[in-house]
């Protein structure tokens, strides 16, 4: 498959599917599944849901309603500090939202994602983003893509629930290959500082149904991101679609994350994807 550029994903019409599945999956669970730990480290379910439930309340008074956000309490000046703001803004939420109950915080979130997903569908592709795509080193996104953000962080939290309390995942690899498709373009962004020579690239070959080949190429001063790959790569990755989402999305340790990847070619062009989130983190 020769190079080509990437094209935009678009995750608007998945929204209400993926939310609805996992609102039946919600009123299922019994007490104790609430509080089963997940893989976003210190979060349990009741966490991650209610975390769900804040982001979505978050965009459609943001975006649908047009509403300021809150100025941060101290100036954000540095990658570090927005960081430390997110982290902020998450745990003030966290820590109110245990004063309510699991049928409250799941009524809450199948009304919240049911207007989410009608203000989605209404937008198009080249609509305004609300906010840059941080982890893509972005200062202004195109709308497709902050839509597409959304959408990875609905899919990978209800995938960590339902990892949690052991129901099926979503089956339907288009959900998973978008949240992909959407993540890789990090990637530049993500290998800023791999030294490379120019015309040098990195293939990341994802198998799997949700699967498929990016190739990274070094220019004069940065790497871009192309679909297909080159006839011959300086290096090549490989690992499998469910590795894949867990090791951008923050599901994995070191250890496992390079046990998940095969290298081929230079080893040195590959630790950048160990380190590559699709998250802020």
């Amino acid at each position: 498959m020769p190079l080509e550029p990437p094209i935009p994903v678009d995750t608007r019409a998945f929204f209400r599917p993926v939310s609805t599945g996992l609102v039946d999956v919600l009123r299922g669970l019994s007490r104790e599944d609430w509080e089963r730990p997940t893989v976003a480290r210190q979060w349990v379910v009741r966490d991650v849901v209610a975390h769900l439930l804040d982001t979505t309340l978050r965009r459609l008074s943001f975006h649908r309603d047009g509403m300021k956000p809150p100025p941060p309490a101290e100036a954000v000046v540095s990658d570090r500090d927005f960081v430390d703001f997110i982290n902020a803004l998450n745990a003030q939420w966290i820590s109110a939202s245990r004063r309510l109950s699991p049928h409250v915080l799941t009524d809450l979130y199948e009304r919240a994602s049911r207007d989410v997903a009608d203000w989605f569908e209404s937008l198009s592709l080249d609509a305004p983003a609300l906010f840059p795509v941080s982890w893509a080193g972005e200062h202004a996104s195109a709308g497709w893509f902050d839509i597409g953000r959304e959408f990875t962080e609905l899919w990978h939290h209800q995938q960590q629930i339902r990892m949690a309390v052991g129901a099926d995942g979503r089956s339907d690899p288009r959900y998973l290959g978008a949240v992909i498709d959407v993540a890789v373009r990090g990637l530049p962004h993500a290998f800023r500082d791999v030294s490379a020579g120019p015309g040098q690239t990195v293939v990341i070959d994802i198998s799997g149904p949700a699967g498929g080949r990016w190739t990274l190429v070094r220019g004069t001063e940065r790497w871009t991101l192309s679909r297909g790959e080159p006839s011959v790569a300086t290096a090549r990755i490989r690992l499998d679609d469910d590795a894949a989402w867990k090791l951008l999305f923050n599901a994995l340790s070191e250890n496992e994350a390079a046990r998940a990847i095969r290298v081929e070619g230079s080893p040195q062009l590959a630790t950048a994807l160990l380190r590559a989130r699709s998250v802020v983190v």
